[in-house]
């Protein structure tokens, strides 16, 4: 098979294309309704009573540790197998980024070792929590909670790989990646790989009013229009006192910058795309479970399987990954074939950036065992059974099976 085979690609139909083309023939480019429509709709999708768009992933992140307090000297646990955003949002405020290793089974930072982690140090060595549905496998938020109440910490749930993800609570209901019913505030991504593309963009999501009110002047650079959180008086606000009639509103140009914000929006033509996108989110996730289930069956039980992201409930399969002998060798002859897989991740506190603060190879030993051996196939909802068998057919040739 000569086609190019990549680990994620984007979808674009031609509602899509439409989609953006309606944007670019109308008054906002901006700034304009498609952002509102497409925050509505996204937090309907996932069960938020709030939803902020922003640039990207990274933005969204950013903005939640601002919107938190996060501030110098505060120490912020997640873990080492993410995207290097997961842990660098706490270092843009200051903080300090502590990691706590993952469970080798699920591939998510083990609650057993964060208990641990917590117990060891006097409450209010931490501030907050971030764990990460890695891959797109949902973690369980309310056990999470329970500690984070137990040590007044708060929680950034980095949902990125997950939308349309869910994890089963104690009282056995669904629990949608992002719904906020567990995390004070959770984050997406719609880079092209992801499952909603808009080419770059992200989404917070929040069932605090508070936080959400702030989140929407940060990402504008600190500016509010809403003249009930004006600080300065109405004088000041018109710019002279010599008026012969008494003012009573504000003028319509006024405006206040009460924080260092930041230009973290998103365009109206991306928001129409991930809206266009969102509208066959389902569809795609049902794809998604269909290629990870054939997988599964294709690979369990081989010896050269050493683990693999199975077959589990409420996975959203961003990703899915084995654990292989010579990885290495398989990476290379993959890609002879024109199979382009990838890895994720190299563990962030083996990163050169993060060795600098005291980390080192040894201190999370699943988690550097994992990316020893990961390996993330070929997963999007437009690959075609021909593709999918042909990559499970060179994985195997390559292993002799």
């Amino acid at each position: 098979m000569s086609v190019n085979i990549p680990y994620g690609r984007q979808n674009i139909t031609d509602e899509d294309i439409q989609a953006v083309v309606d944007v670019l023939q109308s008054d906002y480019l901006t700034q304009g309704p498609e952002i509102f429509k497409f925050e509505k709709a996204f937090a309907d999708y996932v069960g938020s009573k709030y939803a902020v768009a922003v640039a990207n992933g990274t933005a969204a992140l950013h903005l939640c540790t601002l919107a938190l307090g996060v501030k110098e000297g505060d120490k912020v646990i997640t873990t080492p197998i993410t995207f290097a955003a997961s842990a660098n949002c706490v270092r843009y405020c200051g903080g300090e980024v502590v990691f706590a290793d993952i469970d080798p089974d699920t591939y998510l930072l083990d609650i057993n070792k964060l208990m641990t982690l917590l117990a060891s140090a006097p409450k209010g060595t931490y501030q907050g929590i971030i764990p990460v549905d890695f891959a797109g496998r949902a973690n369980d938020l309310e056990a999470f909670r329970v500690l984070a109440d137990e040590y007044d910490l708060w929680i950034i749930e980095d949902a990125c790989h997950a939308p349309g993800g869910y994890f089963t609570d104690s009282k056995i209901v669904n629990q949608n990646c992002g719904n906020g019913n567990f995390a004070d505030l959770a984050i997406f991504s719609f880079h092209p790989v992801k499952h909603i593309a808009a080419g770059e963009g992200g989404m917070i999501t929040t069932n605090d009013k508070a936080l959400y009110d702030k989140l929407l002047t940060l990402r504008t650079h600190g500016i509010t229009k809403d003249s009930s959180q004006f600080k300065n008086d109405l004088d000041l606000a018109i710019g002279s006192t010599q008026y012969s009639t008494p003012n009573t509103q504000y003028p319509l140009w006024y405006m206040e910058m009460q924080a260092l914000g930041y230009n973290y929006r998103l365009t109206d033509f991306q928001a129409a795309l991930g809206l266009s996108q969102l509208n066959r989110a389902d569809a795609g996730l049902v794809r998604r479970k269909e290629i990870a289930k054939t997988y599964f069956e294709e690979f369990q039980g081989k010896s050269f399987i050493k683990g693999q992201s199975g077959v589990v409930e409420g996975h959203a399969y961003h990703l899915y990954v084995i654990e292989v002998e010579d990885r290495l060798g398989l990476y290379n002859f993959l890609r002879s074939k024109n199979i382009f897989a990838q890895i994720h991740y190299i563990p962030c506190h083996l990163m050169p950036y993060y060795k600098q603060y005291g980390w080192n190879e040894g201190d999370m030993p699943f988690a550097e065992k994992y990316y020893s051996q990961c390996l993330s196939l070929p997963m999007y909802p437009t690959l075609a059974d021909s593709e999918l068998g042909f990559v499970i057919d060179t994985i195997l040739s390559f292993y002799e099976i």
